[in-house]
């Protein structure tokens, strides 16, 4: 069976060494996530070197993902103590006062978060186990104090420095905070081949990303747009249309939204990328039990292979493989599950190729209906650039596609598409030698659909 959909791997300090990267690489890794949450500067320069390093002498394309923080707000300290209980029903003050906090009230230094807040919205702690209730905005344009007055709904112990959501607010401030800046201005100087933008609102928060990079790199990085916010999901076509992939974050999502509507929401997301030929990536606590584990819990089996049953291009590692205990399996794991899936009879005989309103004549759909038809081992695509083999990749079928590309970024790029297995060889791509490219991938019998620009023919393998 083939592996269709790709496995993204975060890289952190249990997954940045040479041997280990190398074995996840083996074990099917096709991109790795950088966190600038975390490490940044030269500590992410080094990783991004080694993925390189290695891609090349596997002589196989791995994709670099850097993703930024993005406004991630948090509240402040608290007094000796370091945290406190929060009754219900008992009011709490929200303020831009930098002292410490106390039973009563603690610093939230967001002025833009602080001046949104209207009577009424939520603040979410602790993952959603603390609800505040905003009862009154005292924030004026003029004055330098702030402070807002919340109410308890849903009670717990309030610890220092824990961050926040607030689902119910929208906040009219850059989705770029002057770190997400930094660390992009120094990640671009390492050529990454896509930048997630964290905590993406509206459309032109991603216009505003695509402007700063453009501004400051000649080469064709694409950006995914990671889906956190309810605010998102209301104008979520307009985000994927601008964006280059999506990227459906299930952990702040779940605690901003009714949590019993996250499969639906998945599932919706993964169909509107595909009608609109961008790549989705599927991520958090896919297989979380892990970080410790030997083995997943039948949930998350069954999480991986849904993910795979819907046709998401990818699904993606977190902590599992920054801080757990042995990396190499939890992919060498996640590879089998979705593998499986990928070879699902039942599921490859659905019509993958049908999307609603989109035109019987569709050239992608061609493509893919005629090598399901004629049972074809594979479909080549030539590829100056990746919009062709992304759009045969999101109609879905059941073979592989080795697009054979003429640039590095390209072929790095499409990592993340399902069933793509990218080739940068500039001589197979002038020649168009088709049949040199299906061998390398091991398909050596069998009937091949070629795709050379607007031009598509179907022959046997020589």
């Amino acid at each position: 069976m083939t592996k269709l959909t790709k496995i993204i791997a975060s890289i952190g300090p249990n997954s940045q060494d040479y041997k280990t990267l190398k074995s996840m690489v083996d074990a099917g890794v096709n991109a790795c996530r950088l966190n600038f949450s975390h490490d940044t500067g030269d500590v992410q320069g080094q990783k991004i070197d080694l993925i390189r390093q290695i891609s090349e002498e596997l002589g196989r394309p791995i994709a670099i993902i850097a993703d930024l923080q993005g406004p991630k707000h948090r509240i402040g300290d608290f007094k000796t103590e370091n945290h406190y209980p929060l009754k219900v029903g008992q009011e709490f003050v929200l303020d831009n006062n930098p002292a410490r906090g106390d039973e009563t009230r603690v610093c939230l230094p967001d002025n833009d978060v602080l001046k949104s807040l209207k009577v009424g919205d939520r603040v979410l702690l602790n993952d959603g186990k603390i609800e505040l209730e905003v009862l009154n905005n005292n924030c004026t344009v003029e004055s330098r104090l702030c402070s807002v007055t919340t109410k308890v709904k849903r009670g717990d112990e309030i610890w220092s420095r824990r961050g926040f959501n607030i689902p119910d607010t929208d906040i009219e401030t850059s989705v770029l905070t002057p770190k997400d800046r930094t660390d992009l201005e120094y990640a671009l100087t390492k050529n990454p081949d896509w930048v997630a933008i964290s905590f993406v609102q509206r459309p032109e928060d991603v216009a505003e990303a695509r402007d700063f990079i453009t501004a400051r790199s000649s080469q064709p990085i694409k950006i995914i747009s990671k889906i956190e916010r309810p605010q998102a999901l209301e104008r979520l076509e307009e985000i994927i249309q601008i964006s280059d992939a999506i990227m459906f974050a299930r952990g702040d999502l779940a605690v901003e939204i009714p949590f019993e509507k996250l499969p639906a929401l998945q599932r919706e997301s993964i169909r509107m990328c595909r009608k609109m030929n961008k790549p989705i990536i599927v991520a958090t606590q896919m297989l979380g039990s892990m970080v410790h584990s030997e083995f997943p819990l039948r949930a998350e089996i069954s999480d991986v292979a849904l993910a795979s049953y819907l046709r998401a291009d990818c699904v993606m590692t977190s902590e599992e493989t920054t801080i757990g205990d042995n990396p190499i399996n939890v992919i060498d794991t996640m590879s089998k599950i979705v593998t499986n899936a990928d070879g699902d009879v039942y599921e490859n005989g659905q019509d993958w190729t049908r999307i609603e309103n989109l035109p019987e004549n569709d050239w992608s759909r061609s493509v893919a209906s005629m090598a399901h038809l004629n049972k074809a081992a594979a479909i080549v695509v030539f590829d100056a650039g990746t919009e062709i083999a992304t759009a045969v990749s999101c109609r879905k079928p059941d073979m592989p596609i080795i697009a054979v590309c003429n640039d590095a970024i390209d072929a790095n790029q499409l990592c993340l598409s399902r069933g793509v297995y990218p080739i940068f060889n500039e001589q197979m791509f002038g020649q168009k030698d088709a049949s040199e490219a299906a061998r390398r991938f091991g398909v050596t019998r069998g009937k091949l659909v070629i795709v050379e620009g607007d031009k598509i023919s179907l022959r046997d393998l020589d």
